[in-house]
């Protein structure tokens, strides 16, 4: 397993992630808590250190999942959570945005109880929220960080240009972003200012939700999205798996596997993370795994260096894609994959 500086915090975190959004068991399909803590266990004895959770996943499920797994080792990984949502009403599909002073240090303390622990090493604002001022959100961090319930703080989905604002009132260690084939805003805005403030990029979604592992076909049907949330079509505002588009996708991941990956004699799956890590931005990319089998396939790509030709080729093929939007724009409600659908003239 390889390191990296993890931001100015002055860890070193491992290029790969366990992303633990599947362990909801409410938007990925359904999973057996004792099959995600034994590829917790088996990411960690392959070297991962970092294990990245959140109360909106499975209403707080996944990280009662994580301190099952982590009930011996959790001085040995950098565990991280967030705050700023709140579950919806009855019949309301998807978590509430509150970035409150109020809400965060409420949700802070639950986070704590779900993963047995007194504190985290990073807590981050899972979204922006348009309603309460950054000001207000970064001062309930830095008292969260004062009384010792988190080492770090940041922010994910945030711009730019939103970071930026924040750190008109403190810093932010750590970014978290999408970042994959499929989706590259980030690396217009986010990304460049993340490396001037010298602050850690977390990347998730490294697989394209699943897309890039080469699992699809065009007659992939992923049922209703209140199960797995690419029923919906739309990944993060961006319909790649609308329709038209998916199909055309799971043509251009073909591409990729047949031109770049089986030349190279390993799975897409690997091509694919090795792109993502070979971005300077990148600290660790997050990848999701439900079973043991699945985390070591993972982390054999964080060896492989892609050529320049390699490189070439697939900027080449990805030219072809469809369902890409150029614009991240969080603070809509189709940014979140189980919010509404793209507004009219929203998508490419």
């Amino acid at each position: 397993m390889r390191y990296r500086a993890f931001g100015l915090t002055g860890l070193r975190v491992s290029v790969l992630g366990f992303g633990c959004w599947p362990m909801a068991g409410d938007r990925y399909g359904a999973i057996e808590d004792d099959e995600a803590v034994k590829a917790i266990h088996r990411a960690l004895d392959r070297g991962v250190n970092c294990v990245d959770t959140a109360p909106a996943y499975g209403g707080g499920h996944s990280e009662e999942v994580v301190a099952r797994a982590l009930e011996k080792t959790r001085r040995d990984v950098i565990l991280v959570t967030k705050c700023g949502v709140k579950p919806p009403p009855p019949g309301q599909l998807g978590p509430l945005r509150d970035a409150s002073r109020a809400n965060i240090m409420r949700e802070v303390d639950l986070s704590l109880k779900r993963l047995r622990t007194d504190w985290v090493d990073v807590l981050l604002v899972h979204w922006p929220d348009a309603n309460t001022p950054f000001e207000e959100t970064m001062r309930a961090l830095e008292k969260v960080v004062a009384s010792g319930r988190a080492r770090f703080v940041g922010v994910s989905n945030f711009t730019g240009a939103m970071i930026a604002e924040c750190l008109r009132t403190r810093r932010i260690d750590v970014s978290q972003v999408g970042y994959h084939m499929f989706d590259r805003r980030q690396e217009q805005e986010t990304f460049p200012t993340c490396l001037t403030n010298g602050i850690g990029v977390m990347g998730y979604g490294s697989l394209g939700h699943g897309l890039l592992t080469g699992a699809f076909t065009s007659a992939t049907n992923f049922g209703e999205a209140s199960r797995d949330w690419r029923g919906g079509g739309v990944a993060f505002g961006q319909p790649i798996f609308r329709g038209e588009n998916f199909k055309t996708n799971v043509g251009v991941v073909e591409r990729l596997r047949r031109e770049v990956a089986e030349p190279r004699g390993v799975p897409l799956s690997q091509i694919a993370l090795a792109w993502v890590l070979g971005n300077p931005a990148i600290s660790t990319a997050l990848v999701g795994a439900r079973t043991p089998a699945e985390v070591d396939a993972n982390d054999a790509g964080t060896e492989l260096d892609l050529t320049p030709a390699e490189r070439a080729k697939i900027e080449t093929i990805l030219v072809g894609a469809a369902g890409r939007v150029n614009e991240f724009t969080p603070l809509r409600p189709a940014m979140e994959p189980w919010g509404a659908e793209i507004p009219a003239g929203g998508a490419a």
